[in-house]
């Protein structure tokens, strides 16, 4: 007998779907309570299935809220609904599928999906079978039903459906799915394609098996009427290049031909799909040969797509000039996430001419949305590089109607235009910046907001550029500009002015000491112009500041301009606002610059990081013990202050030791070191390393229990903590001297292993854009080691010296370096034979010294000289032409080898 609901059940569950609709907060909550109270009975799911399928005299809008609920519930808790509940329902959704309504199909399509990614597909096998025999149906709801679940399952399941767990049904799937290619509903086509675009990416076997007939069949469906067809084929085709590339080649001219068209689609949604085949194709080997001949079409198309739109501009208030004054709505405010700190050392690679900032390639970001505008300009910026100059001849003359065109919309898009390229074509693009650049500058100061904010950016595209040319040229007119910008009375050019400045500051570096004065009083003047979100980002530029001149920083009337706000600022917030993290981070960089001119301000910085730190390390124990009570902590909190305290001890050196005498920070340390989250521990090490550096006698007794906690995050897994924990162990090396000697054995292992790990991954450095190889700090910490315990380190010196040579010929003169290579003389010297095989090695990294101390460079002389004695002058006259001509130059000027 099927399951009948009780009347009045019924009404009292109906009752509830209407209250539920309800827009009093009051309503809701008795909603929430009247909920939580019926899912107590197992047949209220029956109720909310049987209205959902059965009750066709209730509105839709009702029958799909109680569907929508049920599905909640299956999410909830469905491994405890009754056997003949979850019957009942299962039964329901099969035979209702094909409902009149197409909300109450696409309710039941979600509830199916849910119940079957629930675990359900394996313990529900008449599901595909009977999904898949219902496409046959003669009647169109029952077929688009079916086909609007099948395809929610193939984007839930797809994994599962290509497994051997379910017998591999996408054998018949698939095959089924393409005969649907030609259906006469469009709407089912689109089913289809949609479908079968699930198991691409993956490249599911069943399809590979039909993959000439799926592209035979997008062919066919190329020219359809309908816009949600066509976007699923450009979609498809987007994928395809990706994975089966070598299928598409022999249509390659008429895809590109077809892509063209689509991308000027009328239907917006088509084009953005279209225009990712070109992001798509650029990252290909094949890009430049297949696309060279296009470029003629190709670029006007994607230059007319970086207009924007009317309803980019209705959505933008492009029309609303003033509006500083209006507050933020939290909303807009995206969250932060803090990059833990890291320690790097400098390095001779020279920066790479536009750096990170090329992901951000356009500025909208009200319209975070992916757009057609964002698209283009992100192809025309990956098509810049990949054909650099060649580009140009099709740019140029359409780029000089743009960029002084009477329409703003036009114009901006020329600006964007003329930023996107930057990156790729910058060779090309510098005989034409002398007249451009002042341009751009003219342009901060258009009627529109929208031409100030875009001509912001394309200039900090260029900054590298107007950095090397002298300072009156550009660089003075461009930084008092943008300063008047960071001033601007619209929300949208203050914060473009005020990335713009912070991209300059990071070129420009020390070229900005003249004009401190003035930028601090911009700056300043902005704290308390600044609505919420764009007061975040006018730390970062104060923190970049801070960064890119350094000491400079350290006058007391530059002091007595920003810190009073910064410190107003900090007063301000409370423990738990998030505000805290951009201001910490600001205050590092800020502290690290002014050295013993943060004296005054540093005690109440210095102890809230550590009631910040406490705080966070005693919310996480309440949580450990009851997670049911308590909440787990947002530990961002603690990892921003212990980059405080490190840039504290940067910054202060020696002045932090009463501090540290005044605190229990080291107790604290003990616990951060050892806690779950990678991000607190790579924190914790270069907290512990600055503290070495700057007042050890605190750190000193506490080395026992720190070393073998060292030790053991010496993991390449997590790399940034093992790179911190490495230049720690260096540094704690130099200050214990010959009483490291108990615990080199603790780490000794694990760094000559990671020294010699094949092609250890480049790191970019967060600050520079520089690539190092992280491999150095281990090569210091070694060599440290080996300096102050000799005796106990030598005997490997076979084991690493050759990798030991290799990543330390990179980099600059410096302390660390000099004290790795005074290690590694004393190690050759109580171990000669450990570098003979490799002596090579050693002669060049000696010869990248440029000037070694006297004292080193008498060491190097001496093992030089040495060797030379010990082989002879036959073989070091034949072992030397093995040389490269410039090194043997190197060390011949040097120590006359």
């Amino acid at each position: 007998m099927d399951w009948q609901p009780d009347e009045q059940g019924l009404q009292q569950v109906l009752q509830l779907l209407k209250d539920s609709q309800s827009p009093n907060t009051a309503t809701q909550r008795i909603v929430q309570d009247k909920l939580k109270q019926l899912n107590q009975f197992p047949d209220f799911n029956n109720y909310l299935i049987f209205v959902l399928t059965r009750l066709k005299s209730e509105d839709e809008p009702t029958r799909s809220l109680s569907g929508l609920i049920l599905k909640n519930n299956v999410k909830a808790h469905y491994q405890s609904f009754p056997p003949p509940v979850a019957d009942f329902i299962k039964q329901e959704c099969l035979n209702n599928i094909g409902d009149a309504s197409s909300l109450i199909r696409a309710t039941i399509g979600i509830l199916i999906t849910t119940i079957a990614s629930k675990g359900e597909l394996q313990m529900w096998p008449e599901l595909l079978p009977q999904l898949c025999n219902l496409l046959n149906s003669e009647d169109y709801n029952t077929c688009e039903g079916a086909f609007g679940a099948l395809q929610k399952i193939c984007e839930d399941s797809s994994e599962l459906l290509d497994s051997d767990a379910l017998n591999r049904p996408l054998n018949i799937m698939i095959p089924k799915f393409l005969q649907f290619f030609k259906h006469c509903s469009p709407k089912i086509r689109s089913h289809a394609i949609a479908c079968v675009n699930q198991f691409i990416m993956d490249r599911a076997q069943a399809l590979m098996d039909n993959i000439d007939t799926f592209i035979e069949h997008l062919f066919a469906l190329a020219v359809d009427d309908d816009p949600e067809v066509r976007k699923n084929v450009c979609r498809a085709l987007v994928m395809l290049l990706e994975v089966r590339i070598d299928r598409l080649i022999p249509h390659m001219h008429s895809i590109i031909q077809y892509m063209l068209q689509r991308t000027q689609d009328h239907d917006e949604n088509v084009a953005l799909e279209a225009c990712e085949f070109w992001l798509t194709l650029a990252e290909q080997p094949i890009c430049k040969e297949v696309l060279a001949s296009h470029l003629v079409q190709l670029i006007p198309i994607l230059v007319n797509g970086m207009k924007y739109s009317e309803i980019d501009i209705i959505l933008l208030k492009g029309d609303v000039e003033e509006d500083e004054a209006v507050p933020d709505s939290e909303q807009d405010i995206k969250p932060r996430f803090h990059k833990s700190r890291t320690v790097t050392l400098p390095h001779e690679a020279e920066r790479p001419d536009g750096s990170e900032d090329a992901e951000d390639d356009d500025d909208d970001d009200a319209l975070s949305d992916w757009n057609l505008r964002k698209c283009s300009a992100a192809a025309l910026d990956v098509l810049a590089n990949v054909f650099r100059e060649e580009l140009l001849p099709h740019l140029l003359p359409l780029l000089k109607g743009l960029l002084f065109h009477p329409e703003w919309v036009v114009k901006e898009s020329g600006i964007l235009v003329l930023g996107a390229i930057a990156e790729g074509c910058m060779q090309g693009m510098v005989p034409y910046l002398p007249e451009l650049i002042p341009h751009l500058i003219q342009c901060l100061s258009d009627k529109k907001a929208l031409v100030r904010s875009i001509a912001c950016w394309t200039l900090s595209r260029y900054a590298h550029w107007v950095v090397s040319q002298p300072p009156d040229m550009h660089l003075k007119p461009l930084m008092t500009e943008l300063l008047k910008r960071i001033l601007d009375g619209n929300k949208r050019v203050q914060e473009a002015a005020c990335s713009a400045f912070a991209t300059l500051e990071e070129e420009a570096c020390t070229e900005l000491v003249p004009y401190l004065s003035y930028i601090l009083d911009t700056l300043v003047f902005a704290f308390g112009k600044y609505q919420h979100k764009n007061l975040l980002i006018l730390y970062d530029a104060i923190g970049t500041l801070a960064d890119s001149v350094g000491h400079h920083l350290n006058q007391p009337e530059y002091i007595q301009k920003l810190m009073p706000p910064l410190i107003q600022k900090w007063n301000e917030l409370k423990d738990e606002d998030k505000d805290l993290f951009p201001l910490l981070e600001c205050l590092s960089s800020v502290a690290t610059a002014l050295q013993s001119g943060f004296l005054p301000y540093c005690e109440p910085v210095y102890q809230r990081c550590v009631t910040l730190v406490q705080k966070t390390l005693a919310q996480a124990m309440m949580y450990t013990q009851h997670p049911e009570q308590y909440e787990a902590p947002d530990k961002d909190f603690m990892i921003v202050a212990l980059d405080l305290l490190s840039g504290l001890a940067e910054g202060l050196g020696g002045h932090v030791e009463q501090l540290v005498a005044r605190s229990n920070i080291m107790t604290l340390l003990f616990q951060c070191m050892q806690d779950s989250m990678p991000e607190v521990r790579q924190s914790s090490f270069a907290l512990l390393g600055d503290l070495t550096k700057a007042c050890f006698i605190h750190v000193k007794p506490c080395i026992a229990e720190f070393m073998p906690i060292l030790g053991t995050n010496l993991n390449p897994e997590f790399i940034s903590v093992c790179n911190n924990a490495t230049w720690a162990i260096g540094e704690i090396c130099m200050q214990m001297g010959a009483e490291m000697q108990p615990y080199v054995q603790m780490v000794l292992n694990n760094l000559v292993e990671i020294i010699n790990r094949p092609n250890t991954p480049k790191t970019l450095l967060e600050n520079t854009g520089r690539l190092t190889s992280p491999s150095a700090i281990p090569a210091i910490t070694i060599g440290r080691l080996g300096y102050v315990c000799p005796q106990e380190v030598a005997p490997m010196l076979q084991q690493f010296i050759r990798p030991w040579c290799t990543s330390l010929r990179n980099i600059r003169d410096n302390e660390e370096k000099d004290s790795a290579f005074r290690g590694i003389c004393m190690m050759i010297g109580v171990n000669p034979g450990g570098v003979v095989q490799d002596f090579i090695f050693f002669c060049d990294a000696v010869a990248s010294w440029v000037s070694p101390k006297d004292d080193l460079r008498d060491m190097f002389y001496k093992i030089l000289h040495g060797f030379k004695d010990q082989v002879g002058e036959d073989n070091w006259q034949q072992f030397s032409e093995q040389f490269p001509p410039l090194l043997k130059e190197r060390l011949a000027a040097f120590y006359g080898g």
